[in-house]
């Protein structure tokens, strides 16, 4: 039975979640979450990251801004944003796993994306721990620097993905190396582990990013803005 006297706040606070999804029905606006949720950034640095104008990537961030998933801070003629929560975070998780598990299209596209590519480490994130402390693994982290220092998986050491080739002499070729990047859709841990394979390292990957690693209650260190 439909009270009457109570459905217009029912249908405005349907309403109100629908904001969400029309901030994020743009696939431009998901990168951008993605790319936040490795570590704040100005619209220029944005800009960069995505290949868009500085106008458009500043018009995709006001969206979702005035839906509530981001917050910003102004330093003189710049703006950096940043996720409004770690809620947005395990938001955009829990939206990529269903597209995933849902969609055959979003399965189908993952794998033409990493065709040939046959080097995911499907070890536990608690084995993976175990074997860092046993000094077994190196776990690599190959995304850029400041994202890095913002948060990264405990335990993990930095070179980045452009510095990896004359960084190799840093790297024991004694222990496996377990590289990462940013997650899923991330192709910098790939092309680490060809570049490594055929320098004569033991190497593999994960596909996990640092999000996925915080969502499941994995140790992750913390610094940075």
């Amino acid at each position: 039975m439909i009270d009457k006297a109570r459905a217009p706040a029912k249908q405005a606070l349907y309403e109100q979640l629908a904001r969400i999804g029309k901030a994020v029905a743009a696939p431009r606006r998901l990168e951008l979450l993605d790319l936040l949720a490795q570590a704040p950034r100005t619209v220029e640095g944005l800009a960069a990251q995505t290949g868009m104008s500085i106008a458009n990537t500043s018009q995709h961030l006001r969206v979702l801004r005035g839906a509530g998933l981001l917050a910003s801070e102004k330093d003189g003629s710049f703006v950096t944003y940043r996720l409004a929560s770690e809620g947005v975070a395990d938001f955009c998780l829990g939206l990529r796993a269903l597209a995933e598990a849902r969609l055959a299209e979003a399965s189908l596209l993952k794998k033409l994306y990493f065709a040939g590519d046959d080097d995911v480490d499907e070890v536990s994130g608690k084995e993976l721990l175990r074997l860092l402390r046993k000094g077994q693994v190196v776990l690599l982290d190959v995304r850029p620097a400041a994202e890095y220092e913002v948060g990264h998986i405990t335990g993990a050491i930095s070179i980045p993905h452009d510095e990896l080739k004359r960084r190799l002499g840093e790297l024991p070729k004694s222990r496996k190396v377990v590289a990462y990047c940013r997650g899923p859709y991330c192709v910098f841990a790939a092309a680490a582990v060809k570049l490594l394979r055929a320098r004569g390292f033991r190497a593999t990957r994960i596909e996990d990013g640092v999000p996925d690693w915080r969502a499941r209650g994995l140790p992750v260190e913390r610094g940075g803005p």
